[in-house]
C-alpha cells in the first residue's frame, strides 16, 4: 500500500495549510516576489507526472512598484516557493 508524500518547497521545508510562503508572481511581463498563505495542498497530473500544487491566498506584501489589483486566491507550484513561517493561521492545532 502506498503511503502519501509530503509537499515540500525548494529547501525541503514541509507545507500544510496555514503556512505563510513566498513565491514567484507574473505581473505584466514581469515577475515579482509575493507572500501568501497557504488555502490547500493538493498534486495534479500535468504531462503524465504528479506535480505538487498548493492555492494560495496572497497577504498584499509584495514587491514591485504597482499594486496588485486583487487578492483573489491562485494557484501555483511549488517549484518557487519557499516557507517563512509555519503555521501562520494555527489550523494545525485545531
Amino acid at each position: 500500500m502506498a503511503k502519501r508524500g509530503v509537499v515540500t518547497d525548494y529547501g525541503g521545508e514541509e507545507l500544510y495549510r496555514g503556512d505563510l510562503v513566498n513565491y514567484g508572481s507574473r505581473q505584466g511581463n514581469r515577475v515579482r516576489v509575493a507572500d501568501g498563505i497557504i488555502d490547500r495542498v493538493t498534486t495534479r497530473l500535468v504531462d503524465g507526472r504528479l506535480r505538487p500544487m498548493l492555492r494560495v491566498q496572497p497577504t498584499g506584501t509584495e514587491s514591485g512598484f504597482a499594486k496588485r489589483r486583487s487578492l483573489r486566491k491562485e494557484w501555483i507550484t511549488t517549484e518557487h516557493v519557499r516557507l517563512l513561517i509555519p503555521n501562520v493561521t494555527g489550523e494545525r492545532d485545531q
